[in-house]
């Protein structure tokens, strides 16, 4: 890694479903913890949540691990809390900031944290849903707390003031954790850091990218030439006769 990536302070987590580069990322020491959804389990096959989830806590079980809950009733969603906190210590349960009606879920947010619950609370776009949270969680209780600054920007939006104006608003928590999700580039990980975050998710594609950092800028420009000529003479494109 370059120098740049040596001086952050800000956590990289893994952001997957895939058990062996789970387990391979944590071997390397890449990354400082792991978080998973529902999207991410379909795309990677998983068939049986519970196996899957401590198939990966066997190994990984001294970095945080965040596992989502799928009702969409917030007393089956409590009931999937307790259960998936039970799976290991170092599991963040995952509350989306609604369900599927749009309707806030900082009350069981407020219960589960008050228990001691370690929560992850995930799908927050809004400064709204940051204020909302940040009452509901327990200062003396670790949290995350997941803005989606990927998708905020998707929508043609800076998402920079709005995780500047996140970090304020949980500065009075000291174990509340920043957290930017679903990043787009390598350089978020820096407008992370500079936003007082104390965690990006990042997943394999972005994970692999890593290696760019603070790489000269002439040799790239010289190996992206070099690869427009050899896509260009592979394919037998030709101008001139």
């Amino acid at each position: 890694m370059g120098n740049s990536l040596d001086k952050l302070k800000i956590k990289i987590f893994a952001d997957g479903a895939n058990v062996k580069d789970m387990i391979k990322l944590y071997r390397d020491g890449l990354v400082k913890g792991f978080t998973t959804n529902p999207t991410l389990m379909k795309k990677d096959g998983v068939q049986n949540y519970e196996a899957f989830a401590k198939e990966v806590l066997s190994v990984i079980k001294d970095l945080p691990i965040s596992f989502e809950v799928f009702s969409d009733d917030f007393d089956l969603m409590e009931k999937e809390a307790r259960k998936i906190q039970s799976w290991g210590n170092n599991v963040n349960v995952k509350i989306p900031i609604t369900n599927t009606k749009g309707e806030l879920s900082t009350g069981l947010i407020k219960k589960l944290s008050a228990d001691g619950m370690q929560l992850n609370i995930t799908a927050i776009l809004t400064l709204e849903q940051v204020e909302a949270v940040a009452q509901a969680i327990s200062p003396e209780v670790k949290s995350i707390v997941s803005v989606f600054a990927g998708r905020i920007a998707d929508t043609g939006r800076d998402p920079i003031p709005y995780m500047k104006k996140s970090y304020e608003i949980l500065s009075d928590l000291p174990n509340a954790e920043l957290l930017w999700a679903s990043p787009r580039e390598l350089l978020n990980i820096f407008h992370a850091e500079d936003c007082g975050c104390k965690i990006i998710t990042v997943t394999n594609d972005l994970l692999k990218k890593l290696s760019m950092v603070d790489r000269n800028l002439k040799d790239l420009s010289l190996d992206t030439v070099k690869m427009f000529a050899n896509d260009a003479a592979t394919a037998g494109y030709r101008i001139l006769d």
